[in-house]
């Protein structure tokens, strides 16, 4: 008699709920080094577990990932993972569904904590260029941290002993859990709708896991983008957080961040004594100098007889008129001399007289133009020899076949020379 056939499906869900009742495969721990590990868009994380000899497929879900893996696997990495062994039925292939992942040799906030102190010094947030300056005198102090505690006692009572004048706001906050960082970013936020000089955020002293809240990417972002200058005091003064690094400011104690934060009110006194005493002293000596100027320019000539300025003044004037009085007297002299001059010149008295003497010498010039005149020659039988309507001065200017222009008073005769 022939077995009843089964289907794949069929076979390998048998086999999932076989090794689903296996107590040794629910919650196991497996170490091994990671291989192929890659991220999904939808959150979840697969790759590969193996040793020397062998390996499994392993995978962990987002909700896992979110609560429980404080650091980012990468290859090579050895790990201790807490999970289970189950069949994935599609493919028929058992795998590890890994509930938590944890480095084998180192722990992993360390390990968190330096993956995300490299990454957001890469982005920048640890520039010094983007550090905002701490106020002097502040006059309201904002707070965020736990209300009770002895952090927020040593802040408070810090302030007002140092620098008494000025207020405190508490920003209360949860400052370990996994609600902590949410809240922190919280009051963060609202202690900028405040006005606000100084913000400290911090808490006490505690493990690693107690200050983690402050090593969690969203306070540093939270701390970056804030418009108050904040003052980190996280812990002791061997304690560094990623706050420390973000903030405008680290402190190695809240107590820090409180001397930090405000001026001593003392110092501030003995300052001001100081700044009082130099202007006072500066301005008796001011005071001295104007007073010594004053008795040296009042016992001046000019101010015991100030009528002296007008009569010398007076002087000046009185020469400056008798030099107007010369000049106007030269120039008015000057102007007769050429007036009369002018009043007996023969052009004024005379006048025909000028145009016979000038008729006289153009006659004079005609007479010498007559003597010049070539015509006059012609007329007295001489002739005017031309070659080429050129005059013939002189024998060595023709030779034999030469046409010549014999030019008479009367007429032009045309002759060669033979």
């Amino acid at each position: 008699m022939e077995k009843e056939t089964i289907t794949v499906s069929q076979i390998n869900s048998y086999i999932n709920r076989k090794l689903k009742t296996d107590p040794n495969l629910k919650n196991i721990l497996i170490k091994g080094e990671i291989s192929n590990y890659k991220s999904s868009f939808s959150g979840h994380s697969y790759f590969t577990l193996k040793d020397e000899k062998s390996q499994i497929d392993a995978v962990m879900f987002k909700g896992n990932k979110d609560r429980f893996l404080k650091f980012e696997p990468e290859n090579g990495m050895k790990v201790i993972v807490k999970g289970k062994i189950e069949v994935y039925e599609k493919t028929g292939k058992y795998q590890l569904y890994a509930t938590k992942i944890t480095e084998d040799g180192i722990g992993n906030l360390h390990l968190a904590y330096e993956q995300l102190k490299k990454k957001l010094d890469k982005e920048g947030l640890f520039d010094n260029a983007h550090k905002k300056e701490i106020p002097k005198y502040p006059k309201i102090i904002g707070v965020v941290t736990a209300q009770s505690g002895a952090a927020i006692r040593d802040i408070i009572t810090t302030i007002k002993k140092r620098y008494p004048v000025s207020n405190i706001l508490v920003f209360s906050t949860l400052v370990q859990g996994d609600q902590a960082a949410q809240q922190i970013v919280k009051q963060i936020k609202y202690a900028q709708e405040f006005n606000i000089d100084t913000l400290i955020v911090g808490r006490g002293g505690g493990s690693i896991e107690d200050l983690w809240p402050f090593n969690e990417e969203i306070v540093a972002h939270a701390i970056y983008n804030c418009k108050i200058p904040i003052i980190s005091a996280v812990g002791h003064e061997i304690d560094y957080t990623i706050s420390d690094f973000v903030a405008d400011k680290r402190a190695p104690t809240p107590t820090g961040a409180a001397v930090l934060a405000v001026p001593d009110i003392n110092e501030v006194k003995n300052n001001l004594n100081n700044l009082s005493s130099r202007a006072n002293k500066n301005i008796t000596n001011r005071i001295k100098q104007n007073k010594t100027k004053l008795t040296h320019i009042s016992e001046k000539q000019i101010l015991k007889n100030p009528e002296s300025i007008y009569e010398i003044k007076g002087m000046g004037l009185d020469n400056i008129v008798n030099k107007l009085h010369f000049v106007s007297k030269n120039i008015i002299n000057s102007n007769k001399t050429k007036l009369f001059k002018l009043e007996n010149s023969i052009v004024l008295k005379n006048p025909i007289e000028i145009t016979k003497s000038k008729r006289d010498a153009c006659l004079r010039n005609i007479e010498k133009l007559e003597i010049l005149n070539p015509l006059l020659t012609l007329k007295r039988g001489y002739t005017l020899a031309k070659t080429n309507d050129k005059v013939v001065s002189s024998a060595k200017d023709v030779k034999t076949g030469d046409q010549l222009d014999i030019e008479f008073d009367d007429g032009i005769v045309n002759t060669k020379v033979i």
